[in-house]
């Protein structure tokens, strides 16, 4: 298992207690993020339950892996039908599910990709966020996570959940139309805060 998190080969540890690891990882970019991460904190230690049981939103705030395909300065968005926005990739945690084994079931019932979880590093961000477009109003605490792949791979992505899927230069990404949090998860990439390594995994 990955280097950085020990606690994956504890089998008694709480998949709770893996996910306040995940955020305790991540280091705070700006006061707005440092409001997120102990509104986040507080919630998963609270004992609530923190998965989606039921669709469309039950309970009405859950937890989510996004997941940032970066390939140099570039990266992938998809226009989101339900959304209505050209947003990361990302899909709701099971019940009980490793936050980072979303990452590597979404890329590939998303996108088509195939990634190992030892290629999933530490989270970047977190945001806790309320939804727009069909299902708007519940609330999504976000683990964003970046994965380092080759956009001349082909893409087999779920034409039932997006319309296109495209590959944007930093420059040109269309952040007026897209996750209101995208804008600073990149700026947090490009100052530096964390170096991301060849396999996507995080070094702070």
């Amino acid at each position: 298992m990955t280097s950085d998190y020990p606690l994956y080969s504890a089998p008694c540890v709480s998949m709770r207690t893996l996910v306040e690891a995940e955020l305790l990882q991540i280091d705070p970019f700006d006061d707005l993020e440092r409001t997120h991460l102990a509104d986040a904190l507080s919630w998963v230690r609270s004992g609530t339950q923190i998965f989606r049981t039921a669709r469309p939103a039950t309970p009405t705030k859950h937890l989510v892996s996004y997941f940032v395909a970066l390939d140099g300065k570039y990266l992938l968005l998809v226009d989101h039908k339900n959304a209505r926005l050209w947003l990361p990739t990302g899909g709701h945690v099971e019940p009980n599910e490793n936050p980072r084994m979303t990452v590597v079931r979404e890329l590939r019932e998303e996108l088509g990709l195939d990634v190992e979880l030892e290629a999933v590093g530490a989270p970047l961000m977190v945001t806790c966020s309320t939804t727009v477009g069909h299902s708007a109003g519940h609330t999504d605490v976000s683990l964003w996570y970046t994965i380092r792949t080759d956009r001349a791979q082909p893409i087999n992505f779920d034409v039932e959940e997006f319309n296109s899927v495209q590959w944007f230069p930093f420059q040109d990404v269309p952040f007026t139309r897209s996750d209101p949090n995208l804008g600073r998860f990149l700026e947090k990439l490009n100052l530096g805060r964390t170096t991301v390594r060849g396999d996507g995994s995080v070094r702070r």
